[in-house]
């Protein structure tokens, strides 16, 4: 079964990371990223740009409302996500736990994934 695991945490918390502290924390989750795809349980995993970068499309007019910025003011912000493959919901939850241990703080929120297309971007490709 594929899991997306949504990464919430405070952009103000995050990006004000020193590039040192920030290291240190991509270290200690490469760790459980390279254990997960020797497993073979972990498919694409991303880190997004702030949300000031955001632009919004809402459909609640016609033409649809194009906005700069992101969806909704919260306290947390989507961060990031993995598309994990794993037998069921403790498997993802202990995957969860693992990342939890490496980036403490926020929330990671865990769905289940009922459709997927693989992407067409070479491994690697950067979008911007």
């Amino acid at each position: 079964m594929l899991y997306a695991l949504l990464c919430y945490n405070s952009e103000e918390v995050v990006f004000s990371w020193s590039k040192a502290h920030d290291d240190a924390v991509m270290a200690k989750l490469n760790l459980v990223h390279e254990k997960l795809a020797a497993q073979n349980k972990l498919g694409p995993s991303l880190r997004l740009v702030p949300t000031t970068a955001a632009t919004t499309l809402r459909k609640t007019s016609e033409p649809p409302l194009v906005i700069d910025g992101p969806f909704a003011e919260t306290k947390e912000q989507l961060l990031g996500f993995y598309v994990i493959d794993c037998e069921d919901l403790e498997g993802a939850l202990g995957v969860a736990r693992e990342l939890a241990v490496a980036n403490p703080g926020g929330a990671y929120e865990i769905r289940p994934v009922h459709f997927f297309q693989p992407g067409t971007l070479p491994q690697g490709t950067v979008a911007g």
